[in-house]
């Protein structure tokens, strides 16, 4: 009966995670629906950062991998352009152009683009098994049928593994979760086959995403701690020594990494590890062999000197510069407020933002109140590989409200300890429900009082109670999943949506058609000024060479642009003419009411643009108005109302009616109707201008027709 009990539940368990994997499926192919019929068939990328991605990877997919490799692009960071294969991560491409020659050897004859588009809900449902497998290995078949169930539709990892969502992190949560998955099979196991595919994995990781260095840190940070609570044996010996030869040898052939494993400081845990692991398997072959009074005097004197000599050592190699200091970035996570007040090319990208109180429950839903539970349960029954989850929560859990975009991270380890819990507390109490239906004979009531004696005491009515309210909070769950997914992550950036008044959809397609103009009616070598962020999709929809893009690698060459767009039109001019620009495009969403347009960013160019010498006469303060606000209507700073930026995106606005009663002017984003409206343009001619007003394009004028 037992069995047999169990074997139903299994199957339920089963039941529950294939329909939560069909309604994920439900809610894509329902985005994609509303895509298509929106752009009618068309595959489209999202987002800023995918367009280069995908514009990569196009070309090694005709090119080839050598041409790629070595491929200088001179369409981006005029005039100082860009060696792409040293400086982007290239699993992401690797993967979907093997795949493009692996369909094409199969005779499916699909398009690159569509490779692209695919790819990461593809890679999503590789990552739903590896998330089962991860947790069956760390707690039961049941946890992991849940966990697999509960993150194939996560809107926190959703974000990212929607179609058209073509960035590195699309891969790489499967590489992370895979890797995991390995290391815990070479710790249960010590073999060096398990460990040597963990490595793998890693290397796997290393080449798609930046975020390798969370990996690198918390493994070693697991060995340490299996040290300190006296766990530490030839199993982890073996484990992890593998690892991080193999790990670190396989991830130095990645040109962007170099040597960064063994000279950057946020490597420096792995290898402090993997010295402490030879010390420690030393010292337990000393004890072996020499008594214990000998064995006593040798082991202090050993400690210290070695500590000694490594501290040394540190000091020396980080003085002469062998070791390279924490990056900003690395900075920025153990202090939030370090980006703002030292790096603000950093702090500007809303990734980068601390995450709120109110994203976590967004994206998680009842998964922050399990969490917790999973962790009790962990705690409750240590092992090698609850030890290594705890670290991965705790851990994870922290740098996600660093930081906004490390959310992504944290969904599969929330995803994990919840399965865990629930699966943990179902399986308690859905014993004394079967027990209660089944108690109608003498030896079945016995039967019940044994189950009920064995499940702490809980009464029938209790247990079914506690069911029906787990199984409530899984469909709530289920129906706040579908509803994030489809109003928050199924709407791609690059075609804005919006509710008219009677409730009909509108769209904007100004970014597309802006793009398109510039294609058509420019010279193939004329250069784009614009912010950063709209660098990529530039480069890869209008094919015109940018001054500066999303890959934000030097900051005086950005800073410079944004000294341009704080100036007045004549010093802006001067620097204009310094770069050789052409063409400048600025987003303006005072018509229509979209809230990211380039005034919301304006601060982050003054502040960028006044970070370096040349930019050091540009202030913040001199952009607010007297009242320390930040105003686009009459009480603004002038130097903001004349400054070059203001200009592009209110060149004529004065004379629209935005609003039904408001004045012509009516910012509808800064709710004000604007300060300065009377002016003409002198350095610049207005281009283009989309049919929204998102996207205004100005063209810079010769030195002979300037005023005319």
């Amino acid at each position: 009966m037992e069995y047999f009990s169990n074997f139903i539940n299994m199957l339920i368990s089963l039941d529950f995670f294939l329909h939560m994997h069909f309604h994920t499926i439900r809610v894509k192919n329902a985005f994609a629906t509303r895509l298509f019929s929106v752009l009618r068939f068309e595959s489209v990328i999202h987002e800023f950062d995918p367009y280069f991605n995908y514009r990569t990877t196009r070309f090694l997919a005709e090119q080839g991998f050598y041409k790629f490799h070595n491929w200088f692009d001179d369409r981006a960071w005029y005039p100082l352009g860009r060696i792409i294969g040293g400086t982007i991560y290239p699993g992401l491409m690797i993967t979907s152009a093997a795949l493009y020659r692996m369909l094409w050897v199969l005779n499916i004859t699909v398009d690159i683009r569509n490779v692209c588009v695919f790819l990461a809900p593809f890679f999503s449902s590789l990552t739903t098994l590896v998330t089962y497998a991860l947790t069956k290995e760390i707690h039961s078949t049941g946890a992991g049928l849940v966990s697999a169930a509960l993150i194939s539709i996560v809107p926190g990892y959703i974000s990212r593994s929607v179609a058209g969502s073509y960035d590195n992190e699309g891969i790489a949560i499967f590489c992370m979760l895979l890797t995991y998955y390995l290391w815990i099979k070479a710790v249960k196991s010590g073999a060096i086959f398990w460990s040597t595919m963990s490595a793998l994995a890693y290397f796997y990781m290393v080449s798609s995403w930046g975020g390798y260095v969370f990996l690198i840190n918390l493994i070693p940070l697991h060995v340490l701690a299996l040290m300190f609570t006296g766990r530490f044996s030839h199993r982890i010996y073996v484990a992890y020594s593998s690892l991080y030869c193999v790990g670190t040898i396989l991830s130095m052939q990645i040109s962007f990494v170099g040597f960064q494993p063994i000279q950057s400081s946020e490597h420096m845990l792995a290898l402090g590890v993997f010295g402490l692991c030879q010390i420690h398997a030393f010292v337990d072959y000393l004890r072996s062999h020499m008594p214990k009074e000998h064995f006593e005097v040798l082991f202090k004197s050993l400690v210290s000197t070695l500590l000694t000599a490594a501290f040394i050592v540190g000091i020396l190699l980080t003085v002469t510069g062998k070791v390279s200091p924490w990056t900003g970035r690395f900075y920025s996570l153990l202090d939030p407020s370090y980006a703002k007040n030292h790096i603000p090319i950093i702090a500007s990208v809303s990734e980068h933002q601390p995450t709120s109180w109110s994203s976590f429950y967004f994206d998680l839903q009842i998964l922050v109140f399990l969490f917790p539970a999973g962790l009790y349960f962990c705690f409750s029954k240590l092992t090698d590989a609850n030890i290594f989850i705890i670290l991965y929560g705790v851990t994870s859990i922290y740098f996600a409200g660093v930081m906004v975009r490390l959310m992504l991270v944290l969904a599969p380890v929330m995803c994990i300890l919840s399965g865990i819990a629930i699966s943990h507390l179902l399986a308690k109490y859905i014993k004394s429900v079967e027990a209660s239906t089944s108690s109608k004979t003498v030896e079945s009531r016995r039967q019940y009082k044994k189950l009920e004696q064995q499940s702490g005491g809980v009464k029938s009515e209790v247990a079914i109670a506690f069911v029906g309210v787990i199984t409530f909070m899984l469909i709530v769950y289920t129906f706040h999943c579908t509803w994030v997914t489809s109003e928050a992550y199924s709407s791609p950036s690059i075609v804005l949506s919006a509710r008219s008044h009677d409730g009909g959809r509108i769209i904007f397609d100004d970014f597309r058609e802006a793009y398109y103009w510039l294609q058509m009616n420019t010279p193939e070598d004329a250069r784009i000024m614009s912010w950063w962020d709209y660098g990529y999709q530039i480069t890869a929809m209008a094919n015109r060479t940018i001054l500066v893009d999303n890959n934000t690698w030097n900051n005086t060459h950005i800073s410079r642009v944004g000294q341009a767009m704080a100036s007045t039109e004549e010093k802006a001019y001067e620097i204009m003419r310094e770069l050789d620009v052409d063409y400048v495009l600025v987003i303006f969403g005072g018509l229509t009411g979209y809230s990211s347009d380039d005034i919301n960013k304006f601060l982050w160019m003054v502040r960028i643009g006044g970070s370096t010498d040349r930019g050091a006469h540009i202030k913040e303060k001199d952009y607010y108005a007297a009242n320390g606000e930040f105003r686009v209507d009459k009480e603004g700073s002038s130097t903001l109302l004349n400054c070059l930026m203001y200009k592009m995106c209110y060149y004529r606005f004065g004379q629209v009616y935005t609003e039904g009663g408001k004045p012509p002017g009516y910012d509808r984003v800064r709710a004000a109707e604007i300060g300065n409206k009377d002016f003409e343009l002198d350095v610049l001619e207005e281009a283009y201008t989309t049919e929204h007003w998102l996207v205004r394009i100005y063209k810079v004028k010769d030195l002979s027709n300037r005023g005319v």
